[in-house]
């Protein structure tokens, strides 16, 4: 499922009302209810990393707007212990596809596929003064996860009148033999994908679902996921404005697009290909920030699906759904209580180590407010 799937809609339905009512049998769930979401089966006490109290964690608001993720969709929530009985990562049985080593006796993810890593791919250009560099985001995933993190060679994208190709120097099958092989080879290979294009603005927008197609083809032996990462923008139905991506959690891949997370573009409720470069004032570095920490966000997020965590109901958190931009940029960076629980489980990171890591990287990259919110809850789970 995408994180943002945008539809043509009217101006009159975009206007926001003073009250928004959840979506038809969703009921917020109580501090109790939240509390058993976090507790595994017989347990009478859980360790001070997960403790909710204070001003760290928030309920999710209540819906403004009634394209909001829960004014739309009735979510019941994803509970500790329902995680770890769905979660094929955890299974004693060896998931399909996958062709790396695995070790039925491990715990962890990297007990259990010891070899596994998370790739990210570039698809098309990243070079522009305020694109998130990929360094930086692997960086952060691998902070986050404390799972290795490798980008794999960048696949160009060549874009002639109303095509859009792939087009790339290695076959799928070299590529999925080795995926640090050298590009400088001079096979070239062609891929058309599916893709819509208007010739007044010039504008084009690619189909999820053939660049899903493709990444499927090429998935190196040793991964846990593929995500291909692009400034291009991406549809699913002839309907959309726009899709912020998809994953595909059994073939393990999926794609997003950061094109719409430009803090200085505008684009129209009515007509996809319409985009507004607005005259805003932000330095180049300020751009940078912003476009970063949203475009971090969605990356573990949507890592986090295919990793078996659904959506969250129980606090505010990063893995709240969103169903608009306005509403994915308010949301949080951190994990609530309940879905740290599962990734640490299924990880097996070190909680301080781990908030120790992400405060280094949000001062490192001006993010001061996530900065503040880690500092914080370490001092927190830390003192005597």
């Amino acid at each position: 499922m995408p994180k943002i799937k945008e539809s043509r809609l009217s101006t009159r339905s975009r206007k926001e009302r003073t009250s928004i009512p959840y979506a038809r049998g969703f009921h917020l769930p109580t501090r109790k209810r939240c509390l058993e979401a976090l507790a595994g089966k017989h347990e009478q006490e859980l360790d001070k990393e997960y403790d909710s109290t204070g001003d760290f964690f928030q309920s999710i608001p209540k819906p403004s707007s009634i394209d909001d993720w829960l004014a739309q969709y009735n979510e019941t929530g994803q509970t500790y212990q329902q995680f770890l009985d769905e979660c094929p990562w955890l299974s004693k049985r060896k998931l399909k596809y996958v062709r790396h080593t695995f070790n039925s006796t491990g715990t962890t993810l990297q007990e259990k596929y010891p070899e596994g890593k998370i790739y990210l791919l570039p698809l098309g250009e990243f070079d522009g003064e305020t694109t998130p560099r990929f360094s930086d985001l692997a960086e952060y995933a691998r902070l986050f996860y404390d799972v290795p993190v490798e980008i794999l060679p960048p696949v160009k994208l060549v874009v002639t009148g109303d095509k859009v190709v792939w087009e790339d120097t290695l076959d799928a099958k070299e590529l999925t033999r080795n995926p640090r092989a050298s590009r400088s080879s001079t096979r070239t290979t062609h891929y058309q994908l599916l893709s819509r294009f208007d010739s007044k603005t010039g504008h084009y927008q690619l189909q999820i679902n053939s660049v899903l197609y493709k990444l499927r083809q090429i998935i190196p032996n040793d991964s846990i996921c593929v995500m291909a990462l692009t400034m291009s923008e991406l549809y699913d139905e002839s309907t959309d404005l726009f899709v912020a991506g998809m994953a595909a959690g059994n073939q393990r891949v999926g794609a997003f697009s950061f094109s719409r997370y430009n803090p200085t573009l505008n684009f129209s409720y009515e007509f996809w290909y319409k985009v507004y470069r607005e005259d805003v004032k932000m330095s180049t570095t300020e751009q940078r920030r912003v476009m970063l920490q949203r475009s971090c966000k969605l990356l573990v997020h949507e890592i986090a699906h295919l990793l078996g965590v659904d959506h969250c109901i129980w606090y505010s958190c990063c893995m709240n759904g969103s169903g608009h931009l306005k509403e994915d940029f308010e949301q949080s960076m951190h994990l609530c209580p309940v879905d740290l629980r599962k990734l640490q489980t299924l990880c097996g990171f070190n909680m301080v180590e781990r908030y120790e890591g992400l405060m280094r990287f949000y001062r490192a990259h001006g993010l001061s407010e996530e900065e503040e919110w880690v500092r914080n809850r370490l001092q927190f789970i830390t003192k005597s």
